[in-house]
């Protein structure tokens, strides 16, 4: 059983950090480049028709980008993150598992669809930081869900790594952080860039092809017509000339290596000449002005591209516009701009990819990118002292080597969390302590007897008597409940001396006529104190619900009763691991919505259904340890000084062997005796337990 548990609780917390570090590392990606999840989303919009239903939707009113798409990849990030921290730090446990399976399902039935239709080549999950095929995706996605699987059925044994009271601080303090830094993406550039363009990026070696790599193979398929009649051919059975050339294509059927750099090409606009291998082997310094649309690029800073171009000019580097654009939108550039530097066409998702900014600039040294900026972060101030360009100019970026951005990251967000999480953890281990030292001089001690349906009027008279002789200035308290029958005659017996009398039931109604009841004010006027209710014989054997319990302590403290209150979990409830599950349902089910004063004439008993009266017990760490729990939820409704001042006995065929192994346990407070009570030497026996 042991082992079992062991195991299941290594699983479950290996799985929890595995999801909640993937999810984190997913939307944090997606935060740093919001506009690459933008664009994968437009691809998927695309692929399923959206664009031509809303293309102001997607691709925003007039072109301009769109606002909708944006706020989407921010809160897909957002909520990523947050997840994955509320995973990581097992914060609303059921919640968060369930949630986070929910979000898995639907993820994995996405890329099911993307494994089957292809209708794009990366999921986009990981940006570009990690970039899987369609097939590794739904891969990864089937694991995440087996794993989140796992967190779902045993998400009780995660532990929590802060507590209840400061989580909040945790999830407002992500959501904060990972807002800030899609917005300083969004103003700026990505903290940080992986993609093939970065700072320090050598373009001509990125479009490398490695001596005997893989190559590409194709299928080129002819489209012919001879006479009327149109047929297709290979490069096996090309036709003689009587037949006339009508179309070709060419299909990929096995992919070979593809350089990081595939697609970069600049083509003037005036002739379409390549310039792409002049621009990348000059031996000075080039700008390029990257706007993927003139018509929605941001002409916000117009003087500052100018400033650059004149400086360029000025000290002979060169100076060219790369754009998807068409002779409309390059007039339009021209005339609200009077730009007179030249113009390139360049594939729209390169530009993209080179910078996530329309405009933006990137300063090349050769192929080598050696500056790159942002339409609002163009570098005005130093090209105005007019000094070239050299390698300690302060024209040119500083590198910004990731292990400083990281650092930067631990010292703003992961350092102050670790922080928050070990002065928590300390906080809880001293009120953990402190708890233990109030509980002992707080909590009252209690030895119970429930004689359940045995011993008739002169033997139970026989047996009270018995206990007042031999039960004299014990160390905790004495009750013992008996059946109705008892309660008159037995009350007279006990008054005066160490043991207090309490009945086993009570109805739920106050009056009336209902033949064979006993309602608590019958019970109080017998001179009784206490009166079990919730015990786990009445809930199976009578159908007693947590609405009829609920009715029953009701009527028993406006009676005057204070009221031991059962609860506990089947053999198959605990196999399953719910005991934690049930326990605080029947809690709040019946008692939680008592106030705190009235809260003050409960005692609770926890009594494994599978240990009355089988002879099993459960081990002492194993009573511990759900008692400790209970004592958590009442502190949850009560606070934990009410908690503490709570009694709870342990109820499952308790004897005088095993009684100090489990009363020595700090949340142990007594026991519910059955069997062991209806023998004067066994009770006593248990009751010296606490000697």
């Amino acid at each position: 059983m042991k082992i079992r548990t062991f195991i299941a609780s290594l699983c479950v917390n290996i799985a929890r950090l595995v999801v909640g570090l993937t999810f984190i590392f997913s939307g944090f990606v997606k935060a740093v480049d919001p506009l690459g999840t933008v664009y994968k989303l437009q691809d998927y919009a695309e692929a399923v028709g959206l664009t031509s239903i809303a293309p102001s939707l997607i691709w925003g009113q007039d072109g301009s980008g769109s606002w909708l798409l944006t706020a989407l990849s921010i809160a897909l990030s957002l909520f990523e993150f947050s997840l994955g921290i509320a995973m990581l730090f097992a914060m609303k446990r059921k919640q968060t598992t369930r949630t986070t399976l929910a979000f898995m399902i639907v993820m994995t039935c996405i890329t099911v669809w993307i494994y089957i239709a292809n209708p794009v080549s990366d999921c986009g999950c990981f940006g570009d930081a990690i970039r899987l095929t369609n097939g590794q995706t739904l891969l990864k996605n089937i694991v995440l869900t087996a794993l989140t699987v796992l967190t779902v059925i045993w998400w009780e044994r995660m532990p929590r790594l802060i507590s209840h009271s400061n989580r909040w601080i945790v999830l407002h303090y992500s959501a904060c952080f990972i807002l800030v830094v899609a917005a300083l993406s969004l103003y700026h550039l990505p903290l940080f860039d992986f993609r093939p363009y970065h700072i320090g990026a050598d373009i001509k070696k990125g479009m490398e092809i490695p001596e005997g790599a893989e190559q590409p193979e194709f299928k080129t398929t002819f489209i012919m017509e001879k006479n009327g009649e149109r047929r297709e051919f290979g490069l096996d059975d090309y036709p003689d000339s009587t037949w006339t050339f009508i179309d070709s294509k060419s299909e990929l059927i096995k992919a070979g290596y593809e350089p990081p750099i595939h697609d970069f090409t600049i083509e003037r606009v005036e002739d379409g000449e390549d310039l792409t291998d002049s621009i990348l082997s000059a031996k000075g310094y080039t700008f390029l002005l990257v706007a993927p649309h003139l018509e929605q690029a941001d002409d916000t800073y117009l003087g500052h591209i100018n400033e650059i171009y004149d400086y360029a000019k000025t000290n002979g580097y060169g100076f060219f516009c790369l754009t998807a654009s068409g002779e409309k939108g390059i007039s339009h550039w021209i005339n609200i701009t009077g730009a007179e530097y030249p113009f390139c066409n360049t594939d729209e998702t390169t530009l993209k990819t080179i910078v996530r900014s329309n405009p933006g600039l990137l300063l090349l040294k050769g192929s080598m990118v050696v500056g790159k900026w942002s339409h609002r972060n163009i570098p005005v101030e130093e090209i105005e002292k007019g000094e070239r360009i050299t390698e300690k100019s302060t024209l040119l970026p500083q590198e910004d080597l990731v292990s400083m951005k990281l650092a930067r990251i631990m010292m703003w967000y992961v350092l102050p969390l670790l922080l928050l999480t070990l002065i928590d953890r300390l906080f809880n281990i001293f009120n953990h302590f402190t708890h233990k030292t109030q509980k002992k001089k707080m909590a009252k001690k209690i030895v119970a007897g429930n004689w359940k349906m045995n011993k008739n009027l002169q033997e139970g008279v026989a047996l009270a008597k018995e206990l007042t002789e031999v039960v004299k200035n014990p160390n905790c308290g004495v009750i013992i409940c008996t059946p109705f029958i008892h309660l008159a005659s037995v009350a007279e017996i006990v008054k005066g001396s160490a043991i207090e009398l309490g009945a086993e039931n009570c109805a739920d109604k106050a009056s009336g006529a209902f033949t064979g009841e006993v309602s608590a004010e019958m019970v109080k006027s017998t001179g009784a104190q206490y009166v079990i209710l919730g015990h786990s014989e009445r809930r199976e054997y009578y159908n007693e619900t947590p609405e009829i319990l609920k009715e029953k302590v009701q009527l028993a403290l406006a009676n005057g009763l204070k009221v031991i209150f059962c609860i506990g979990e089947s053999l198959a409830e605990r196999e399953a691991n719910k005991q934690n599950e049930v326990v605080k349902a029947e809690l709040q089910g019946s008692v939680f919505n008592l106030t705190a004063e009235e809260w003050k004439n409960i005692v609770i008993a926890y009594e494994p259904i599978w240990a009355i009266g089988t002879g099993k017990t459960a081990t002492a760490d194993q009573a511990e340890e759900i008692h400790a729990y209970i004592r958590s939820c009442v502190a949850e409704v009560y606070g934990a000084e009410v908690a503490a001042d709570t009694t709870i006995l342990y109820g499952g065929s308790c004897k005088a062997s095993n009684a100090p192994e489990l009363f020595a346990k700090p949340d142990i407070d007594g026991g519910l005796i059955g069997g062991a009570s209806l023998k004067a030497a066994d009770f006593k026996g248990i009751i010296d337990a606490w000697n």
